[in-house]
Parts: C-alpha cells; sequence; structure tokens
C-alpha cells in the first residue's frame, strides 16, 4: 500500500489513475451500538445533502450544525439563510453561526458539546489546530475530488475543466493545512463528456454522503485506515471568479467544450462579439458540441473559418463558432440582459444575418 492508494469503501483500491470498479455501490454501515455525537459544519447545497445523509442514519446523532452567517445575495442584497440552516432547523438540529473561531469562546462553545466526530463539507471558514483537536475520534472532512489531485475551493468545476475523464470523492482526516490529510475511504465517479459541474455537483454530493457513513462506521468499530497523500501528486483547484466564465476560442473544440461545462451553471461561459459599426455585445452560452472540422465547413455551407471566435453560420441549426480546429455548435445564446433565445433568432435579430451567409462577426 502507497500513498498513491487509497481505500475503498468496498475495501477495494483505488489507484492513481483511478482504475477501479466505480459502478459499485456504497451502502449505509450497521449503526453502532452508541450513535456517534456528530457535530456537522458545512454552508452550501452540497454540505446540505451530506448533512441528510447524517440525519437519515441511525448510527449518530447530529448534535450541532454550525454554518456561515446569513449574508446579502441577489440584486435584493435580501439575506438568505444557508442551506445547512434551514435542513438543521427543519430537523431540530442546534443552528451555530460564528464569524470565525479566533476567539476562546467560539473554541469553547463548541468543546461544551462534546462531539465525538467533526464531520465538514464545504464550510468555508478555516479551522484552526485548537477545534481540530476536540472531537473524541477527529475532524473528518468530505472532499469532492480523488485526492491529492484537486485540493482546494473549487475540484468539481476544475475536474470538468481539465477535461479529466475521472473524478470522486475522497473522505479525510483534517490537518490545520488545507486538503491535506490522510485519507480514510476515496471513491472514484466517471464524467460524461456532456457533464456539467452542476450535473456533477449533485452526484458527488450524493456519493459524498454515502461514503462518510462508511467511513464513520470504520472510525467507530475502529477498523479505519488513514492513508497519507502523496504530496508530489498534489494539484490545486482554485476558487472561481467571473472571469473564469470568459471562452478562449484559440483552444481546441474539445478544451472549450470542457471550459463551458466546467463553469456551467456558475459563474457561466461567455464571450463580447464584435460587430461591425455596432457597439460590443456580450453574450453567456450553454454547453454545445463539438462539431466538424474548420476545413470541412464549407460542406455545411458555411463560410470558411477564419480567426477562432469567428461566428461562420449555421450548422443543424447551432450556431457555428470556429475554435483551433473544429467548429463548436451551440443551440441556446443569451444576450447580455436578455431572455435566451435559439441560434436561428440570434442571427437574423442580432447580426442581421437572417440568410446565414457567414463570417459574419468575431467572438472574443
Amino acid at each position: 500500500m502507497t500513498g498513491q492508494d487509497a481505500v475503498h469503501a468496498d475495501g477495494a483500491m483505488l489507484d492513481g489513475n483511478g482504475n477501479t470498479d466505480a459502478a459499485q455501490g456504497v451502502t449505509a454501515p450497521a449503526a453502532p451500538r452508541t450513535p456517534l455525537r456528530v457535530v456537522f459544519m458545512g454552508t452550501p447545497g452540497f454540505a446540505a445533502v451530506i448533512l441528510r445523509h447524517l440525519l437519515e442514519w441511525d448510527g449518530c446523532e447530529v448534535i450541532a450544525a454550525y454554518t456561515q452567517p446569513d449574508r446579502p445575495c441577489g440584486r435584493g442584497q435580501q439575506c438568505r439563510p444557508p442551506e445547512v440552516k434551514l435542513l438543521a432547523i427543519e430537523h431540530g438540529v442546534p443552528v451555530y453561526q460564528p464569524l470565525n473561531f479566533r476567539t476562546e469562546d467560539a473554541i469553547a462553545e463548541l468543546r461544551s458539546l462534546r462531539p465525538d466526530v467533526l464531520v465538514v463539507a464545504a464550510y468555508g471558514l478555516i479551522l484552526p489546530q485548537s477545534v481540530l483537536d476536540i472531537p473524541r475520534l477527529g475532524p473528518v472532512n468530505v472532499h469532492a475530488s480523488l485526492l491529492p489531485r484537486l485540493r482546494g475551493a473549487a475540484p468539481i468545476q476544475r475536474a470538468v475543466m481539465a477535461g479529466d475523464a475521472v473524478t470522486g470523492v475522497t473522505i479525510m482526516r483534517m490537518e490545520a493545512s488545507l486538503d491535506t490529510g490522510p485519507m480514510l475511504l476515496q471513491k472514484a465517479m466517471g464524467i460524461d463528456i456532456n457533464d456539467t459541474a452542476g450535473d456533477l455537483h449533485d452526484q458527488l454530493a450524493d456519493l459524498g454522503g454515502r461514503l462518510l457513513l462508511a467511513a464513520l462506521g470504520k472510525l467507530a468499530d475502529g477498523t479505519a485506515v488513514a492513508i497519507p497523500q502523496d504530496d508530489d501528486r498534489a494539484t490545486y483547484a482554485a476558487k472561481l471568479t467571473k472571469a473564469d466564465g470568459l471562452i478562449d476560442w484559440n483552444r481546441p473544440a474539445a478544451q472549450v467544450h470542457a471550459h463551458i461545462r466546467g463553469v456551467t451553471p456558475w459563474p457561466g461561459a461567455y464571450c463580447t462579439i464584435q460587430r461591425e459599426g455596432q457597439k460590443e455585445l456580450r453574450v453567456a452560452l450553454g454547453p454545445g458540441r463539438i462539431g466538424p472540422l474548420r476545413s470541412d465547413a464549407p460542406e455545411y455551407e458555411v463560410a470558411a473559418p477564419g480567426t477562432p471566435g469567428t461566428i461562420v453560420g449555421l450548422v443543424d441549426e447551432q450556431l457555428a463558432i470556429a475554435c483551433a480546429d473544429r467548429l463548436y455548435l451551440v443551440d441556446s445564446i443569451r444576450p447580455a440582459d436578455r431572455k435566451p433565445m435559439d441560434a436561428r433568432a440570434f442571427l437574423c435579430g442580432y447580426l442581421n444575418a437572417c440568410e446565414c451567409d457567414g463570417g459574419l462577426a468575431v467572438c472574443v
């Protein structure tokens, strides 16, 4: 057993290339004789799915839910409670929302709960060692990647953007440094050529919840084995910003497709269309499909592509945009502050090209 391997919930090994039977299910373990006292820490929808798995398992009692403070969001800047808070209240679980753990009062309050395990999933706050030392069986984290690949804030999106064929979930013991702790369990899952980050988010959250229960069962009965990560193989998944949505048409179409899928639904893919004699137009694009080679464009009665980013017309009623090697075909376009529209309507209404004669504009 090496640092490049991780133990599966079913006892199998997952090597560094993701070679395993990812289709095998993960079932909830038998409940320990004495339910574990669990303090849960998480904030968004991903974490709420995992919390629901804990609430439905007889092997633990969720004695508290920690989540980030309510924050203003949306154009009206109305405060919206985190999804973890809403779920916890629904189930009668006490909710705590400290700004941080820099004060002794916040740490003492957590210590007074006497948790057996601290479960953390997409919490969004840094936990000092004084917090990690509190639970009797240790703190565990649910991370949506096959560690040590894609440590950091956005592993789901970055896996799709990179064109990965496999991703997964890792349950690890937490350390003070970011996502470096030894791995308890790991499970792989394939990424389809058309999966978006949103699609994987829901699947990985469910897988993470089921895998977490398997890990907690092993912690409870003393059979958990923690495998150190190989730091030499670590990569980092930086948090996404709105700027990550900008499409680079100079890349091959397969990479453009991966990029658009990875930023869907947030921050969303976009480019700016330069129209002769008119102001630039920013448009949002959903995932499309990889089209024919640029050299085959005339066979589809569209203009021969110029520079990457050139809108050359319609192929199968989809907007055809030139990439480095092929055309990329999009069937839905949303101009800034407008509703989505189909490709033909966009060409006619915004590019004055109802006949789709190609070479119409450049998207940058």
